[in-house]
């Protein structure tokens, strides 16, 4: 027990001692109540690092009293995945809750190993339990994802984290021995982002360093600790958000040398390509977008690239498209256009589709004046006529604002000559 780290001995068993993810697990919340009944479907936990993903996975097996067994995406083959589900088979009766199979890092999965779950999950041998960082979206495959549920869960407010400081404090088997007096904390909120695990490796640090006595911690003395031994809090290259982010920004803000330097970063540090290469094709969409929509077409070619390379040739087709992104003008129209759009949609509802653009595939449809009026692009001149796109509720709503970069003068300019004033 003495050895463990702090994160370990204080991780809860029970959700009443569970601090964080009050929509989801918080009294009356949609997985507190299924957990309560004692039945919970597969589902998919995303959200960033040290937020409670593990940790909820196993209180819900404690709860249902289910056989729990965990694979890690890092360290598992196909034969690890199928070994786990035949010995949930043997360990399922009729009428019992079905065993439970947690997947760490399900995204690092590779299509094989994800189908190899399917049969099991949708027959009901294992319930499974998916942890992420990532987007279920883009690396679940779709079968897989149509039989789980996904909740989302939230970095950790200041409210949650001291919470979890006080606790630590009081409550630890080691650190309740100790005269600990929490003077400050705004520089451990700071550096721990939200992260339960890294926020209780920061205060281990600090307490370890005072010899003998009372201690107080300060901001100055965590800042103090962390640049003398900033590796402490980052196990595992749990930075890697940070890094990320200044990666991401430095695109965005034109800095060739600065985006570069990150890369090198993420490259030394053992970062995943594809997770570099994902976050290339996305900033090529959002920050670049429609001023050089060329750079979407070369990320997306760096992200197969790096797929046919591999590593450590890799590297320098990241670097190619890194500098041709940062050195790119920059647009977040498309990005702006969309967002406002759904705003729209949230605030205006599910709207009728105008009579003249709706489909008629039959002919009570044709009656109903479905298609009716709608006129054919094509068959005017500049393959262009003017009529309304818009319900009538909305029609003189502007989503796309062209900005101001050549690429998209073109197109503004196209859109006045068509439509006049509007644009």
């Amino acid at each position: 027990m003495m050895s463990q780290p702090l994160a370990e001995r204080l991780r809860p068993k029970t959700l009443d001692d569970y601090i964080g993810q009050k929509h989801l697990v918080g009294q009356g919340a949609v997985l507190r109540k299924m957990i309560d009944a004692g039945r919970v479907p597969s589902f998919i936990l995303w959200g960033p690092p040290g937020v409670g993903k593990t940790t909820l996975a196993q209180i819900i097996a404690n709860k249902l009293d289910a056989p729990f067994y965990t694979l890690s995406a890092i360290s598992s083959g196909v034969k690890d995945v199928r070994d786990v589900i035949e010995k949930a088979k043997s360990n399922h009766f009729f009428n019992t809750v079905s065993p439970i199979l947690f997947i760490d890092e399900i995204h690092r999965f590779s299509k094989s190993q994800q189908d190899s779950l399917l049969n099991a999950v949708e027959t009901g041998v294992v319930t499974l339990i998916g942890a992420t960082t990532e987007n279920p979206s883009f690396e679940v495959i779709r079968p897989l994802l149509s039989r789980c549920q996904v909740y989302v869960l939230k970095s950790l407010d200041k409210e949650d984290l001291l919470t979890l400081l006080r606790k630590a404090i009081a409550e630890d088997v080691i650190l309740k021995e100790k005269n600990i007096k929490l003077t400050e904390s705004d520089a451990m909120l700071r550096y721990s982002g939200g992260d339960a695990r890294k926020l209780l490796n920061i205060l281990e640090l600090v307490v370890a360093a005072e010899e003998v006595g009372d201690i107080e911690i300060t901001d100055a003395k965590v800042v103090e600790r962390l640049q003398e031994n900033p590796a402490a809090y980052d196990k595992g290259g749990e930075m890697h958000y940070d890094i990320i982010s200044a990666f991401i920004k430095s695109i965005r803000g034109s800095d060739p040398d600065g985006a570069i330097y990150w890369l090198a970063r993420m490259v030394a540090g053992g970062e995943d390509p594809e997770f570099i290469a994902r976050r290339l094709v996305i900033s090529a969409s959002e920050d670049i977008g429609l001023a050089n929509p060329n750079a979407l077409l070369l990320a997306n070619a760096c992200f197969d690239s790096l797929k046919k390379i591999g590593w450590p040739e890799g590297r320098i087709i990241l670097a190619e498209t890194t500098v041709y992104l940062a050195c790119s003008p920059k647009s977040n129209s498309a990005y702006k256009a969309i967002n406002d759009a759904l705003e729209l949609v949230n605030r205006t509802g599910n709207l009728p589709v105008p009579l003249h653009l709706r489909n008629a595939p039959t002919r009570l449809m044709a009656e109903l004046d479905y298609g009716k009026e709608y006129k054919y692009a094509h068959d005017y001149e500049n393959h262009f006529v003017r009529q309304e796109y818009l319900p009538k509720e909305i029609l003189n709503e502007r989503l796309w604002k062209g900005q101001e970069n050549p690429a998209e003068r073109k197109l503004v300019d196209q859109m006045r000559h068509l439509w006049g004033e509007r644009f």
